[in-house]
């Protein structure tokens, strides 16, 4: 595979065809990412309550962590749901990241105006007590890193990783136009894809992980060198990541910047450039970006190319411009249509039609055999006479739910639940129908979520919730709901 470059580029010095003045920003240019932002309709940025992103998460659960290093993470990113609707990424920071919460607040509210398409955007924070949260859009197919570092079945394409590395220079470019030129940590966890495989960058680092915490949480191989001397980013640093972004994408490993620029001034671009990419680049595309990301790693700051520079250089060397990012990815779209062809199980092809008998039926043989080590506490409970009234409670209300009278099955569940001693999804699950049977949707879909809380592996409850969003007609999310419920039972085969 071989690239000429010339001894210019593979000494690290900038080309003068496209040097601008030092990290300037010029505003006799709109971003082309800023054409139709106001087609990008998001809602407005909104303070949550702890209570409802403990909630949208499932209590936080662990089957919801997303973040790379899971729960040793010192700062955890969970999927969720809001109002089991939109789909949302939610970072909870530790404890005693940022004790200061008018600080907090402030910098969540001004990364929270941004709003782009090319960026998984900031919808909200949370900032109660000791808690300090974001909640972002929720990207479903992985980080650049898995796709470069750990893929599966398919490499990425060339032409794809150059429109990754043009989005995501366009999206700094964004940034620094709206005056929050210094992004934290950019590497390749940072960049995301969205439903069409799109690539977003990450709003999570546009703030600090703390109030004084470190800018750089990788490798100090990665990091630039004046931040080692400085302990400062700058403009000028987030450029030098980049450059280690397109080292990243050019080799299809994560290589040390020193070492990059070793094999590039010694010309030796095989053991540098991704083998799996062989052929899918002519020598001049491979030089220009070769050249870029040597400009980015340049020691000197003030040698490097600013975020403008970025995108003049990429713009040009895009392809295949009017192919979608999933098609270029082979990951198949998502949509509505795509749970017809499962094999539903009968609650799911029960909660899919709305089927509220049949689902009644289903709920009532199932019984409570899914509350893990519920009915031993309730035997327990029996022999003690304060939980008497609450055991009476549970009974009226499944002689009530079995005799279809719904009402009263709400009232008893209702008495059950607000004591507290005992957890059971079941109960939420039954309270649920209860609400369906009476017309009164949303609040079967709050016990629905409920239920998740208590169980997030329980695919019924997922079931649940299709059906009382089916109630409220979005159909969508109904069939997400579903969905998830389905992926559920599949990895559990069939168990809860």
């Amino acid at each position: 595979m071989g690239v000429c470059v010339s001894k210019a580029a593979s000494s690290c010095c900038c080309c003068c065809c496209c040097r601008e003045p030092h990290n300037g920003v010029t505003n006799d240019r709109t971003d082309a990412v800023t054409d139709d932002e106001e087609a990008y309709a998001l809602p407005a940025f909104q303070e949550f309550t702890f209570e409802q992103l403990r909630l949208a998460t499932s209590g936080f659960a662990v089957e919801n962590i997303v973040s790379e290093q899971g729960e040793k993470a010192p700062n955890v990113v969970y999927k969720g749901k809001l109002h089991a609707q939109r789909r949302v990424a939610v970072k909870r920071f530790n404890r005693s990241a940022w004790p200061d919460p008018r600080q907090f607040l402030e910098e969540a509210r001004s990364v929270g105006l941004l709003r782009s398409k090319r960026l998984a955007n900031l919808l909200g924070c949370c900032c109660e007590g000791d808690e300090r949260l974001l909640v972002a859009e929720y990207m479903p197919n992985d980080t650049l890193a898995k796709h470069l570092f750990h893929w599966e079945s398919q490499s990425m394409k060339w032409t794809m990783r150059l429109r990754v590395v043009l989005c995501l220079a366009e999206a700094l470019e964004y940034c620094t136009n709206r005056g929050r030129a210094l992004y934290h940590d950019l590497n390749a966890y940072r960049a995301l894809f969205d439903d069409d495989c799109n690539p977003r960058l990450s709003c999570f680092g546009l703030m600090k992980n703390s109030r004084d915490g470190k800018s750089y949480s990788t490798n100090l191989a990665f990091t630039p060198p004046e931040y080692m001397r400085t302990g400062r980013i700058t403009p000028e640093s987030v450029i030098h990541s980049f450059g280690t972004l397109l080292i990243d994408v050019l080799s299809g490993k994560h290589i040390p910047p020193s070492h990059a620029l070793d094999l590039i001034r010694d010309r030796n671009f095989n053991m540098l450039l991704d083998s799996c990419l062989e052929g899918q680049f002519s020598n001049e595309e491979g030089a220009e970006m070769v050249r870029l990301a040597s400009r980015c790693l340049h020691y000197e700051p003030r040698e490097r190319p600013n975020v403008r520079s970025l995108v003049q250089v990429l713009t040009p060397l895009q392809r295949d411009v009017e192919t979608p990012s999933y098609v270029l990815m082979g990951v198949p779209r998502g949509g509505a249509s795509s749970i017809q062809p499962l094999h539903l199980s009968p609650l799911a092809e029960a909660c899919s039609r709305k089927d509220l008998t049949a689902i009644h039926e289903i709920l009532e043989k199932t019984g409570y055999k899914d509350d893990e080590g519920t009915a031993n506490e309730l035997s327990f409970q029996m022999w003690t006479n304060q939980m008497q009234d609450t055991l009476n409670s549970k009974k009226k209300g499944d002689n009530a739910f079995r005799q279809k009278d719904f009402t009263t099955a709400i009232d008893c569940y209702s008495q059950f639940i607000e004591v507290g001693t005992m957890v059971s999804p079941t109960i939420y699950a039954r309270r649920c129908l209860s609400y369906l049977m009476n017309d009164m949707p949303q609040e079967a879909l709050n016990d629905a979520v409920h239920a998740l809380v208590i169980s997030p592996t329980w695919s019924t409850a997922f079931y649940l919730q299709a059906a009382a969003l089916l109630s409220q007609g979005m159909e969508n999310e109904a069939q997400e709901a579903l969905r998830d419920g389905y992926s559920l039972e599949q990895s559990s085969s069939g168990g809860h």
